[in-house]
C-alpha cells in the first residue's frame, strides 16, 4: 500500500482510540487531568497555600469540582488530605477545594529516586498488563491501605463528604529529585496508571498517560521557570533548602501540621 492510504489507517486507528477514549472518560467516576509539576519549588509542595496546591485548586475549580486527587510514591509524609482556600469563589459557590492525597507503596522495591534504579523490564510488564493485584500498599491521612478497594473507598468517602457529586479530578504530582523530568514522569506516576487502568482499561489509561505528560505545558503557568532552573531547585531540594519553616506559617497551616502526629492504622 501507499503512503497515503497507511496514513490513513494510522489516522483511523487513532481516531478510534480517541473516540473510544473519550466516550468512555466522558462519563466515568474519574476525570483524568495529567500531570501536576516537574520539580518541586518549595518543601513540601503539597500544602495550603502552596503554589503548587493553589494551582491544582484552580483545575479543580474551573472544572465545577469541590476535591481533586493527587497522587505521590510514599516518602516520610503522612499524606494528609486539606482544603484549599482559593482567591474567587466559582459558579457552584465554592471558595474552596478540598485535596485528596493518597501515595502507593511497592512492596517488591523501594521505588525510584533515580533513572538508574528503575527495572525496565518490571515497568514494561506494568506497562503491558497493569499492576499486579496486592502489589501495592497505599497512603492516605496516616493510615496504610493493603488494597486497592479500600483505599479508593477512603478517597471516594472523603470526596462525598466534601461535597463532590461529579467525576473526581485527578493528577499524579510530577515533580523529580535528579534526573531530567523531560525523561522522568516523576513521582505518583505508576499510581495514575493504576487508577486509569483499573477505572478506565488499558487502552484509555495509555492515551490519558500521553495527555497527562503534555497537560502541564498547556495548562500550568510555571512549567517554563520549573524545567529551567531544574537542575538548581533539585539541588536545593536535596540539600535541604527548600525546606520550608513551619513556625512562620500562617494559622490553617500551623493546624494542617499539627495533625500529621497523630498516627493511625486501616486495613
Amino acid at each position: 500500500m501507499s503512503k497515503t492510504v497507511w496514513a490513513l489507517v494510522a489516522l483511523s486507528i487513532i481516531a478510534i482510540v480517541v473516540g473510544y477514549t473519550y466516550v468512555t472518560v466522558s462519563s466515568g467516576p474519574i476525570m483524568p487531568l495529567g500531570r501536576l509539576s516537574f520539580v518541586k519549588i518549595l518543601n513540601p509542595d503539597m500544602y495550603p497555600g502552596n503554589v503548587h496546591s493553589e494551582l491544582l485548586a484552580q483545575y479543580a475549580q474551573e472544572r465545577g469540582s469541590p476535591c481533586a486527587l493527587v497522587v505521590h510514591f510514599a516518602g516520610s509524609s503522612n499524606y494528609r488530605s486539606f482544603e484549599q482556600p482559593i482567591n474567587t469563589t466559582s459558579s457552584t459557590g465554592q471558595n474552596g477545594v478540598y485535596i485528596i492525597e493518597v501515595a502507593y507503596i511497592d512492596t517488591q522495591g523501594g521505588g525510584s529516586k533515580s533513572l538508574l534504579q528503575t527495572n525496565f523490564l518490571d515497568s514494561f510488564k506494568v506497562a503491558l498488563f497493569g499492576v499486579p493485584d496486592d502489589r501495592y500498599k497505599y497512603m492516605s491521612d496516616g493510615v496504610v491501605y493493603n488494597n486497592y478497594t479500600s483505599m479508593m473507598n477512603h478517597v471516594e468517602t472523603l470526596a462525598k463528604e466534601h461535597g463532590q457529586t461529579g467525576p473526581l479530578p485527578v493528577v499524579w504530582h510530577g515533580t523529580v529529585r535528579t534526573d531530567s523530568p523531560l525523561i522522568d514522569p516523576g513521582c505518583g506516576f505508576p499510581l495514575y496508571f493504576q487508577i486509569m487502568t483499573n477505572t478506565y482499561g488499558l487502552i484509555p489509561a495509555y492515551t490519558y498517560m500521553i495527555y497527562g505528560l503534555i497537560f502541564p505545558y498547556l495548562h500550568s503557568p510555571y512549567w517554563e521557570f520549573e524545567l529551567s532552573h531544574s537542575s538548581e531547585l533539585q539541588t536545593l531540594y536535596n540539600t535541604g533548602q527548600l525546606d520550608y519553616n513551619y513556625v512562620t506559617t500562617t494559622s490553617n497551616v500551623d493546624k494542617y501540621y499539627q495533625s500529621l502526629s497523630k498516627q493511625n492504622t486501616g486495613d
